[in-house]
């Protein structure tokens, strides 16, 4: 099960230097100008977790493994995008395929690097490419509706109900707003998923500040702040060029030493993932045993059956039972042996939804 952060925003944000640090890896080249990253970089994250350790400790596995997040560096967009303008069509069509979406915006002066409109303005910037995204989704839905109209001609009930929905996401979208700010109901969540609205994604807003405002933002982020406020959306502070000096340390104590010495108490990249991960409404489960501790990735509200077959298909067609540890318990207990012993461990059947941090271990048949 694969979930992607798709990196966007306007040239010269500081999207590949993100993505370069977020994967260590040079694989997109960071230029200074336009479309320098012509096709979508993709690079799998490790997504910072110290309960890891903490479980590790105790279980003492010959491996850690820890749950990965894929993040993808698209093309920077430009206005008249939807019109084919840039790499418009193969910059919206990159989009379309990620779960969420990581808005870059510039909050830093340096005239070495160009800005394409020629001023710093993050909200500026944030709202060409809203605009952008829904001019797309407004005619992706006119082309739609009018299919789902000829259907409703024939008697098809589905496409009434498709039709209202439809209806209701234009008149927000001619309003200004995306269409994840119209209000759906739980028969209606698959019909929107499918129509694969670029503003239906979950957006945070990075903020790429320069090095002195890493620890405490600028006036271009606190005005980005404000809009996320407004939007109901996250946002975290950065400096991407800080990042990128981290991510070419490998020893840990001077990471720290780095970071200490910028007054910083973790690096802006773990802030990002941490983030990522909780936009698209993600939790970990743990398995733990002698060969590994690993962490497992499921979408908050999966039930016990679907988590299992997540490690295997066959976990989940013979699906009996999950033995469960709550995390706070294993520490408490020592472990599995003692959580048991204490009549910590839970048998939990089909309907058990997981939560975050279950130690799990599935029994099956097939």
């Amino acid at each position: 099960m694969g979930f992607k952060c798709g990196i966007v925003g306007l040239p010269n944000v500081g999207k590949s230097t993100l993505f370069n640090a977020l994967t260590r890896t040079a694989a997109a080249v960071a230029e200074n100008y336009p479309f320098c990253t012509i096709e979508p970089n993709v690079g799998q994250v490790p997504v910072p977790d110290p309960r890891m350790q903490r479980i590790a400790a105790i279980a003492k596995p010959k491996k850690i493994v820890p749950t990965l997040l894929a993040f993808v560096d698209i093309a920077g967009l430009v206005r008249g995008a939807s019109k084919g303008e840039g790499l418009g069509n193969q910059f919206l069509g990159n989009i379309r395929e990620v779960d969420a979406i990581l808005h870059v915006l510039r909050c830093f002066q340096d005239d070495d690097v160009t800005h394409v409109d020629g001023r710093i303005d993050p909200v500026g910037d944030a709202e060409t490419v809203d605009t952008e995204l829904m001019l797309s989704d407004l005619e992706s839905l006119e082309r739609r509706i009018h299919t789902a109209t000829k259907r409703q001609r024939g008697g098809d009930k589905e496409a009434t109900a498709q039709l209202d929905l439809m209806g209701r996401i234009v008149e927000a979208l001619q309003d200004g707003r995306p269409a994840r700010d119209v209000e759906i109901t739980a028969n209606e969540a698959k019909d929107f998923q499918q129509l694969q609205l670029l503003t239906g994604k979950p957006v945070l807003y990075v903020c790429n500040v320069d090095e002195a405002s890493a620890g405490t933002g600028n006036e271009y982020s606190r005005r980005v702040e404000e809009m996320a406020a407004k939007q109901n959306a996250a946002m975290v502070v950065i400096s991407a060029d800080i990042e990128a000096e981290l991510a070419q340390l490998d020893d840990g104590e001077e990471k720290d030493a780095f970071l200490e010495d910028l007054g910083l108490s973790e690096a802006g990249l773990d802030r990002v993932i941490r983030a990522g991960y909780e936009l698209l409404g993600l939790l970990t489960y743990f398995t733990a045993g002698p060969q590994e501790v690993r962490a497992w990735t499921i979408p908050d509200g999966t039930l016990a059956p679907a988590a299992a077959g997540v490690i295997h298909g066959d976990f989940e067609r013979g699906f009996i039972r999950a033995e469960t540890i709550a995390y706070e318990d294993f520490l408490s207990c020592n472990g599995e042996q003692g959580a048991r012993d204490a009549g910590r461990m839970r048998s939990e059947g089909r309907d058990y939804r997981v939560k975050d941090g279950d130690l799990m271990l599935f029994r099956f048949n097939v």
